[in-house]
This record gives structure tokens, sequence and C-alpha cells, in this order.
């Protein structure tokens, strides 16, 4: 096989590698694109969850101390 022969051979292979590669950094792409979207509504539901149980939080009554709770009449008396 001649020099040109082999060069011509080896540049085939370069471009057919290179066209598989950009297909494949394209499929990359599009699934790091997805992915960020999916976190970013993880994110914004998680923020939304987290609203609702501050709100849940803020409604509860508010209990001053330990004075507060009732004591438990059928624990034994130290």
């Amino acid at each position: 096989m001649s020099r040109i022969d082999e060069l011509t051979d080896r540049i085939e292979r370069l471009l057919l590698r290179h066209e598989e590669l950009r297909r494949t950094n394209a499929l990359l792409q599009q699934q790091l694109t997805v992915t960020t979207q999916e976190r970013d509504s993880l994110r914004a539901r998680l923020s939304a969850a987290r609203s609702r149980i501050d709100a849940l939080i803020d409604k509860l009554p508010q209990v001053a101390g330990a004075a507060a709770v009732e004591p438990d009449d059928d624990l034994p008396k130290t």
C-alpha cells in the first residue's frame, strides 16, 4: 500500500470518528438540557414545598417552654 493510500485511509477513519463524536456530543447536549430542566423543576417543587411547610409551621400554636406541657400522670415520680 502506498503512503498516499495509507494517509487516505487514516483521513477517512478520522472523518468517521469525528462524525461519531459530533453525534455523541449532540446527544449529550440534549441529555444535559433535559437534565438541567428536570433539576430546575425539582428545585422549584422543593422551594414550593418548603414554603408550604413554613406556612404550616407558622400556623402552629406557640408553646412557651416546657411549663406549657401538661405532666403525664402515667409516669412514675422520681
